[in-house]
């Protein structure tokens, strides 16, 4: 293993200064859920009921814009995605800290329709700048960088609120939202080269790559972000009730850090696996992990699930980016981040149920076995896709 894929990568022109700025854009991006609860418990005196709600709004916006903004970059192209999530940013920004509840509500969905795009922009350019062969480590180097933005954006929001109150951290993460819309519109990376743009500007039709195959790969990425949405509501409730809750960023850090060394291995390594291999194996690690006893044992048995937490979120967008023909990239990009999304969403009511109900080491039993379940059943649409492409190779030769 050596460190010469990454070289190969942040030597191609603009990689290097698109994953940056991807870096800086996704810490508001990532401290917008925090923000908003903190604001609604914090600002206008309300429990964790109503601030869940406004989240789920959120959500819930979210996962029906993403596909909804790839498909018009696929179409217009990316400057008037830009422009108009980044000027819906500003206004709703503005505006938040002054909203009573329900309008809140209704502003955070509309916010999630008009978010702006930053994950799904980034991995879709990465797509187009660098060539099919070195992907996977790009993706990989993309998802260490994801995990240092979601390290950083919340611990912010955390401080900031804690310093200067609620309505100033809404403040700077509109303004740093705006920011980073405006810094991607001056950027305004390539979505397509010139060879895919000169053979393929006949959008071709969704139900041409939306194949099962695909939909079990969506599958597959909705479960790998439900066991890890899990696992962190599993960490924090199985520390609060062995009274370890102090502890908590240390076992956090330590997962996270976990994840950062497995993401640099895996997308150093001279071949990848299939995403089924390793966002199940990644499930199937998960459920052991509520056995252990002290917090220093926690951290332990979360290493070999955590090590794959990187490679199952970076093998997927990758997977992905190889199955999709470029004019529908944004599009399946999109969906891809609404797969994630819907992840996240699902994970917090399932997880706090299973804590009400049998106890907060079942939080990592259960939601594991479930993702492994989903896993196992993507498997026959993902064996039929490749016997499908195998058969389709001797045709394109003999074309």
């Amino acid at each position: 293993m050596t460190v010469e894929p990454y070289r190969r990568v942040l030597s191609i022109p603009g990689v290097r200064t698109l994953l940056l700025v991807g870096l800086v854009a996704r810490i508001p991006v990532v401290a917008t859920g925090l923000t908003l609860t903190l604001h609604v418990v914090g600002g206008l005196r309300l429990g964790f009921l109503q601030a869940g709600l406004v989240g789920a709004a959120a959500t819930a916006g979210v996962a029906v814009g993403s596909p909804v903004a790839g498909r018009i970059v696929d179409r217009r192209g990316l400057r008037p995605v830009l422009a108009v999530t980044t000027v819906a940013q500003l206004a709703f920004w503005i505006a938040a800290p002054f909203l009573s509840y329900w309008p809140l509500v209704a502003g955070a969905f509309a916010d999630g329709v008009l978010a702006l795009p930053v994950f799904s922009v980034v991995r879709q350019c990465v797509a187009a700048a660098v060539p099919a062969e070195h992907r996977r480590s790009a993706y990989a180097l993309d998802s260490m960088l994801v995990e240092v933005a979601y390290m950083t954006g919340p611990a912010l929001a955390v401080a900031v609120t804690t310093a200067l109150g609620s309505s100033w951290t809404m403040a700077f993460v509109g303004f740093g939202l705006v920011g980073s819309g405006v810094a991607l519109l001056a950027l305004d990376p390539p979505t397509r080269v010139d060879d895919e743009t000169g053979t393929a500007e006949t959008a071709v039709r969704r139900r041409q790559w939306l194949t099962p195959g695909l939909l079990a790969l969506l599958g597959v990425t909705f479960a790998a972000t439900f066991v890890l949405a899990a696992t962190e509501l599993g960490l924090v409730a199985t520390l609060k009730a062995d009274a370890a809750t102090r502890w908590t960023g240390l076992v956090l850090a330590v997962w996270g850090i976990a994840s950062l060394v497995g993401g640099f291995v895996y997308g150093a390594l001279p071949r990848g696996f299939s995403p089924l291999v390793i966002v199940g194996a990644m499930a199937a690690l998960t459920v052991p992990i509520g056995l252990a006893g002290h917090w220093q044992w926690l951290c332990i048995a979360l290493l070999p699930a955590g090590v794959l937490c990187a490679p199952g979120i970076s093998t997927t967008i990758d997977t992905l980016s190889r199955r999709v023909p470029a004019t529908a990239r944004g599009e399946a990009t999109g969906l891809h981040g609404t797969a994630m999304t819907l992840g996240l969403a699902v994970a917090g009511p399932v997880t706090g149920t299973i804590i009400d109900g049998w106890g907060a080491r079942w939080a990592f039993a259960i939601p594991g076995a479930a993702g492994l379940l989903v896993v196992l059943l993507a498997v026959p649409a993902w064996r039929g896709a490749a016997r499908s492409a195998a058969g389709a190779e001797p045709l394109a030769d003999a074309a």
